[in-house]
């Protein structure tokens, strides 16, 4: 029973629920990446090179390599990985932003807590 108890607490906690979203907005992000590439960039890729990734192999002693597909998967890694880092790019720059924000403005205990400390200062200073 212990060991039931401990996975339930483990498989709810906030990181695991995070966790699994994460991956399926990956998985559907992947999917939308997949379809920008395979039906809209490599067609007009295709139009320069005359022919489809899809289509460039060689064979062998009768065994086809199928280099295009190769090219076809670095190239979805490539655009993939580019458009992660412009998604991590902007999420670092909105939080530089807000940590500014707060570096700023003081909060409230802060404000008061120096108005304590300047009246103290003048305190002082006329005694």
């Amino acid at each position: 029973m212990k060991l039931i108890r401990e996975f339930r607490e483990f498989a709810v906690k906030g990181n695991i629920v995070d966790l699994a979203v994460a991956v399926m907005i990956g998985a559907a992000f992947g999917k939308i990446i997949t379809s920008l590439v395979d039906n809209i960039l490599m067609p007009f890729i295709g139009i320069f090179i005359n022919s489809k990734f899809e289509s460039l192999a060689k064979t062998i002693n009768g065994v086809p390599i199928k280099y295009g597909l190769f090219i076809q998967a670095t190239v979805d890694f490539i655009i993939v990985a580019f458009i992660l880092f412009l998604v991590v790019k902007g999420k670092n720059r909105i939080n530089r932003k807000t940590e500014i924000v707060k570096e700023t403005k003081p909060s409230l205990t802060e404000s008061l807590l120096m108005e304590i400390r300047d009246e103290l200062k003048e305190k002082g200073t006329t005694n």
